[in-house]
């Protein structure tokens, strides 16, 4: 970082080290098994800071203290061999809070803060950087860059585009499979067909923000619209749907439950006993009330499948989000992270009942999702101060040879709440 900056203008501040000495001695050994003769791994974190004035060199030593707690610069080395970071044209998690946390320091010049984590990598040939990308990149929301131009990218903002249209013109079918091609939309024939016949009949084109919001409705993290089909078994129609099913559960066996099916969470009903609570006065009371219990299960099949650690923390950050969004909101207490996968086929350790049946090439294995997710899971439970006081692990495959099992994580919730 230089000693003063002039507006606009973006500067790098270098922080941490962004491996401890066994997640480098790891990665190590991952890259060497792609690349043999890689020797060693080193990365450290850069923090980006785009800056809306002029500044001297005192907020800049002040700037540097608040992002590395450090007000020395620190001089990287010139060789790095590539940056990661967010995609271009979002805003991370740590951005929001680092930039949080810097205005509320005083330092209003600031406009944003992200950080990227600059990789050095010894005895990594020059054409084998892209090929490694993969081992060191989370592939749903990151992007590799340049070093020397990673500033710039990272807080470029691009117009937005102009709604399109698909012309479907005689071939709606084919027009929309040309779509779902081009847009990486993954729909499915029969949605393909049921949206041609729907276009049709209406006798408009489709947007691509409407062909785009109908593929996330059936996307494998949501799929509610199947849950509330109807649908047969054997030719014979079925009374309740598949959420009908679940939802009948509690209509047979109402005791003890508050709400169901009508908000983030369930709420069964708690016992009474004394809480610690300020009154009207401000004056901390003993009071006996009823301490009912929220409890709410959220899945994360998608993302953990495709990223497992930031998958499994955002799985845990949305069961805690709903629980907190139930009623007048509760207080979390406890969670509980369960892992289903397939086989885990662990090297020099396969066991006899296991397979290998292949899988798809965007998403992990499960002993991946074993390795990572969990960390991901405690990780989020530990950073909001909520225990996670047990868990499970299953594998299973099905003797079938079109069978593609996904791994899926799933979070479980027990907290307290009142009336």
């Amino acid at each position: 970082m230089p000693t003063t900056c002039t507006a606009p203008a973006i500067v790098e501040v270098a922080a941490e080290s962004a491996l401890t000495e066994f997640q480098a001695t790891r990665l190590t050994e991952q890259l060497r098994r792609h690349f043999p003769s890689v020797r060693a791994v080193s990365a450290r974190y850069v923090v980006v800071v785009a800056l809306t004035e002029s500044v001297d060199s005192e907020t800049l030593s002040r700037l540097r203290q608040v992002l590395t707690n450090n007000s020395k610069e620190i001089t990287l080395p010139t060789d790095a061999n590539i940056d990661i970071g967010p995609r271009a044209g979002t805003i991370s998690p740590w951005s929001s809070k680092a930039t949080d946390i810097v205005h509320r320091c005083g330092l209003t010049v600031v406009d944003r803060v992200e950080r990227v984590t600059r990789y050095w990598i010894d005895g990594l040939e020059s054409g084998q950087l892209e090929a490694a990308l993969p081992i060191l990149m989370d592939r749903m929301t990151e992007a590799a860059y340049r070093s020397e131009t990673s500033g710039e990218r990272l807080f470029d903002e691009a117009e937005p585009r102009p709604l399109a249209s698909i012309a479907l013109a005689d071939a709606p079918l084919e027009a929309l499979e040309q779509a779902n091609v081009a847009m990486g939309l993954a729909l499915s024939s029969d949605e393909l067909e049921y949206l041609a016949a729907h276009y049709t009949e209406v006798g408009r084109n489709p947007t691509d923000a409407e062909l785009m919001m109908f593929a996330q409705a059936n996307s494998e993290h949501c799929r509610h619209k199947i849950f509330n089909a109807s649908w047969r078994i054997d030719g014979q129609s079925m009374e309740h749907s598949l959420f009908g099913m679940i939802r009948h559960t509690s209509s047979v066996s109402p005791d003890g439950i508050l709400s169901a099916y009508s908000d983030n969470a369930a709420v069964l009903a708690g016992p009474r006993a004394s809480r610690l609570m300020i009154d009207d006065t401000g004056h901390w009371q003993s009071q006996l009330e009823p301490v009912d219990i929220a409890i709410k299960v959220e899945t994360h099949n998608h993302p953990t499948a495709i990223s497992p650690h930031p998958g499994a923390a955002t799985g845990a950050g949305g069961e805690i989000r709903d629980e907190g969004a139930t009623g007048r909101g509760a207080q979390p207490k406890a969670g509980v992270c369960g892992f289903s996968v397939s086989d885990l086929n662990i090297p020099g350790w396969t066991q006899p009942w296991e397979a290998d049946i292949g899988k798809q090439d965007r998403i992990v294995s499960g002993l991946d999702i074993m390795l990572e997710g969990p960390i991901g899971a405690a990780a989020f439970n530990n950073e909001f101060g909520r225990p996670n006081i047990s868990g499970y692990i299953r594998t299973f495959l099905a003797d079938r040879e079109d069978t593609r099992i996904w791994g899926y994580h799933k979070q479980i919730k027990i907290a307290s709440g009142c009336e």
